[in-house]
């Protein structure tokens, strides 16, 4: 990929250059990402990420919050709808697809007897749905293999659907 044309604004000469190191040197694939999370008082509290300004976070009034922010559970489905957007926008881009507008709707399923101490098992979210809104200048089949590519490659959605070590240590 030698082009440095964009589409949807996005910058196909700079993912070509990150293909071309990964394939070079494999180990360059191998990232850290990392957030640092200040306890604000309540319910509250922000996350810090790299050099950007802090990420709030509330519960909602009737979870005994103040909800001034979104609560993590909603974060977790704006971090799931943001990466699916990434990843429409990187391969319709590839594909040289453009985009007109994307939308992601996304809901998910939690009970909270867990969370509340009221029951043993699972707090997390039972069920997650992400409802795309596409509209490109492709036609059906093309926009077809885009959400399956887009589905495949979600590392926010591989990371909900496996089973993966989470590791909770005092320090």
């Amino acid at each position: 990929m030698t082009t440095t044309q964009n589409v949807n604004q996005v910058d196909l000469a700079a993912v070509g250059a990150l293909v071309r190191t990964i394939q070079s040197r494999p180990e360059a694939a191998q990232t850290k990402w990392a957030a640092s999370v200040r306890w604000t008082g309540a319910f509250a509290s922000e996350a810090q990420v790299r050099h950007f300004e802090p990420i709030s976070s509330d519960e909602p009034v009737t979870l005994g919050g103040a909800d001034a922010a979104p609560n993590p559970v909603e974060q977790l489905l704006g971090a799931f709808g943001n990466c699916l957007a990434v990843g429409y926008a990187a391969n319709a881009a590839l594909a040289g697809i453009v985009i007109r507008d994307l939308r992601i709707d996304l809901d998910g399923d939690l009970d909270l007897h867990t969370f509340l101490g009221l029951a043993d098992g699972h707090a997390g979210f039972s069920a997650i749905r992400a409802t795309v809104h596409l509209d490109a200048d492709a036609d059906a089949d093309a926009v077809a293999e885009l959400h399956s590519k887009v589905a495949a490659t979600s590392p926010v959605g591989h990371t909900l659907s496996a089973t993966i070590p989470v590791e909770i240590k005092a320090a």
